[in-house]
């Protein structure tokens, strides 16, 4: 079983360059919950976990929990994310929370960490271990990097429930039509559904999550890796629907736990897990020795503006505050650059290759995007022969969607009909579809219906903020 695709790792680069500060203010209000949740569980273990220097977050998305255990807790450390453009986003975390000490960012896979062997006291993960289809895997690595007697605490993952007719995969609640909204409230919608509220939202934009870990499985994989642990869990609660199982629950649990209801019910897990042994880590002069390179394993000399292998050459240049230490094969194909087969909206060279019906550019830091009208066409080359899908990423909005009549995207590749959808919900979306080998691709996206915002006399669809050929 491969533990995580290229194409889902793509996925998380676009989804995370797009939503880690698209919405600014709902990004910050959103962080500095998760802060106050994952602050809590920290300080309510410090015994346990101990020294928290050197550090390291995987996952970290814009770097926000980092920021609070290096600024809070005063621990030094990492902040690794697959994304390189939601870490630079940090900088926009500082200035609004007036912050003063920051992590190292490091672009990097949670499969193959760029660290020495037993070099970090402290590794975090939240909400991205069900990411990954093997999640032994990044427990084995985890370990790996961990010193003896080191922690690994993570939290906010996934308990699948039992009490589940699993019917239909559910939106996020804004998404939600009224019933569902009401039976959400009432408790009851979790009885219906397939898996976690909203998953097939990410796994619409190409994001597979594994929602197979029930708190069983949970429980044997900790005990496999980590002799030492704790647990907290927060079991599904909403409305009475809940509310009274969860309440029987703990009348039948022979401890009086949250134990069974959180079997029946499903809810999230916070564990806090020690590497067997005592040793210290080594002293070490600088962050960069804790290095490794992802390509050779060598250690990294630091010279003044990028991190160089000693074994390989590899180089990790400062790209504004992030170091990028993924395997060159994947770093090439996630960051492409500037390329005729993507038309990046984020990215300034761009408009050579728009044809015709794309708006003025809007949107700010990784959410910049056009809107189109009835048609808009664009030009794609590919760079290397082959079967090819076509990727068009974009964003359906409420006021499209209050229209009475069908909404629906068709694609038109080189005057030929590539494929048609109907979109019922508002927000991001992603369309794929094959396409035959040829030199250039004249991609046609048809949108309907359109209409008119007051004020503005422009006739819209839809937003898009990425066109792009993947190798099929």
């Amino acid at each position: 079983m491969e533990a995580q695709s290229l194409a889902v790792k793509r996925a998380e680069v676009e989804f995370h360059q797009f939503a880690s500060l698209g919405e600014p203010e709902r990004a910050m209000a959103a962080y500095r919950a998760e802060n106050e949740r994952r602050g809590a569980v920290i300080r309510q273990h410090l015994d346990f976990i101990g020294p928290m220097t050197p550090f390291l977050e995987i996952g970290s998305n814009a770097g926000h929990s980092s920021y609070m255990l290096a600024n809070e807790f005063g621990a030094d450390g990492f902040a690794l994310d697959i994304s390189a453009d939601s870490l630079r986003y940090g900088k926009a975390l500082m200035a609004a929370w007036g912050l003063t000490k920051a992590p190292v960012r490091v672009a990097g896979d949670a499969l193959r960490l760029p660290f020495a062997d037993n070099s970090l006291r402290l590794v975090m993960a939240f909400q991205m271990l069900s990411q990954f289809m093997d999640i032994e895997a990044v427990f084995v690595e985890v370990k790996r990097v961990l010193a003896p007697g080191g922690v690994f605490l993570f939290a906010e993952e996934p308990i699948r429930r039992i009490l589940s007719l699993r019917l239909y995969r559910a939106p996020y609640e804004r998404e939600m039509k009224p019933w569902e909204r009401k039976l959400h409230a009432w408790g009851l919608l979790g009885y219906l559904v397939q898996d976690v509220i909203g998953a097939h939202q990410e796994e619409s934009f190409g994001i597979r999550q594994n929602h197979t870990m029930t708190l069983v499985k949970w429980h044997n994989l900790i005990q496999t890796h980590f002799p030492e642990s704790r647990h907290h869990l927060f079991v599904a609660e909403r409305g009475w629907g809940e509310r009274v199982v969860r309440q029987a629950g703990r009348r039948l649990d022979r401890l009086g736990s949250d134990w069974l209801p959180a079997r029946l019910l499903g809810g999230t897990l916070a564990a806090v897990c020690k590497k067997a042994g005592t040793a210290p880590v080594e002293a070490r002069a600088e962050w960069s020795q804790l290095l490794r390179c992802p390509d050779c394993g060598s250690a990294f000399v630091k010279d003044a503006d990028a991190l160089v292998c000693t074994g390989c050459r590899y180089r990790a240049p400062d790209e504004d505050g992030v170091y990028n230490l993924l395997p060159t094969a994947t770093k090439n194909e996630l960051y492409p650059g500037d390329r005729p087969d993507i038309i990046d909206f984020s990215q300034a060279p761009h408009e050579d290759r728009l044809i015709s019906g794309f708006f003025e550019l809007e949107g700010i830091y990784g959410n910049k995007y056009r809107w189109i009208g009835a048609t808009a066409a664009a030009k794609l080359e590919r760079v290397s022969p082959g079967t090819h899908i076509l990727r068009v990423r974009g964003y359906a909005s409420e006021a499209w969607l209050r229209h009475s009549q069908p909404k629906q995207i068709r694609i038109v590749v080189n005057g030929a009909e590539a494929g048609a959808w109907e979109i019922s919900r508002p927000g991001l979306f992603v369309l794929e579809t094959p396409v035959a080998d040829t030199a250039t691709y004249t991609v046609e996206v048809h949108a309907s219906p359109t209409y008119q915002v007051a004020g503005d006399d422009r006739r819209l669809s839809v937003n898009l903020s990425m066109l792009r050929l993947l190798r099929g």
